[in-house]
């Protein structure tokens, strides 16, 4: 059977796997699905539309699946997906989605994500990222895989943040943060690339050089967005190994809104 406290409230149509366990005062509400071997600690709440893996761990306190912070939010069955063997600590909270984007606030498989942690409405989150301590995201940001956020980071609705960033402590981010850039600052300044965090993924000498060479074209040789594309697209011929790299950036760039740009 599976393990529910006797002081929980979990209702009768929640669908919850029989390895399940859920601690004292916790709530679980009836349109909750969640698969096996995940652990609910005390006090948490859990509503609204939200599906949750197997095999994650949430700590106490947690809210998840509440409805949006969006004024225009008028009770739409809108959702909450989070996937498999997510570590997600004390006192966070996560939105279900709003019917002005996807309708789904959605997060990936192996995250780490802190205490206090915030997911507003129609954020996507990739697999294998940290957020540090009190990580704020607005609505609608998109973040991918293997990023970092340093505590107390701040993410501007919409932003988009690429695979393999990282944000320094205190961040504050009004504009894409593109793949494998490391920023600091309010508002955030481009510093380096994660060299450091790629060599622990095991990327190769040929990769990391790669990289090098498209943080030269856009943040050391004085170029355009469009001319550090032009200079990037280059890259494409010279390395096999790489293509995926030099593709990912150039996808990620080609999406950049002129409005809001990419962290200088």
């Amino acid at each position: 059977m599976t393990a529910i406290h006797t002081t929980a409230i979990v209702d009768a149509a929640a669908e919850l796997d029989s390895s399940v366990s859920v601690g004292p005062y916790s709530i679980i509400g009836p349109h909750v699905k969640i698969g096996a071997g995940t652990t609910v600690g005390p006090h948490c709440v859990i509503e609204g539309h939200t599906s949750i893996g197997q095999d994650n761990r949430i700590f106490q306190f947690s809210s998840l699946g509440a409805i949006p912070q969006d004024k225009k939010y008028a009770g739409e069955p809108c959702e909450l997906v989070i996937g498999n063997r997510n570590t997600i600590r004390e006192f966070c909270t996560f939105n279900i989605g709003s019917p002005g984007d996807v309708g789904v606030t959605r997060v990936g498989d192996d995250n780490w994500l802190m205490a206090y942690v915030h997911l507003a409405h129609d954020c996507q989150v990739g697999n294998q990222t940290i957020f540090a301590n009190n990580s704020q995201l607005a609505g609608h940001v998109h973040v991918g895989d293997w990023a970092i956020l340093g505590g107390f980071t701040v993410v501007h609705q919409f932003v988009r943040i690429g695979a393999h960033s990282m944000t320094a402590m205190c961040t504050l981010l009004f504009a894409d943060l593109p793949p494998f850039v490391m920023c600091q600052g309010q508002p955030a300044a481009a510093r380096s690339m994660n060299y450091e965090g790629l060599r622990r993924r095991g990327f190769s000498p040929e990769r990391i050089s790669a990289v090098k060479a498209m943080q030269k074209a856009l943040y050391r040789d004085d170029l355009t967005l469009q001319g550090a594309c032009e200079r990037i697209k280059e890259l494409d011929n010279n390395s096999l190994e790489s293509s995926a790299d030099v593709h990912m950036m150039l996808s990620f760039l080609e999406q950049v809104s002129p409005q809001r740009g990419i962290v200088r």
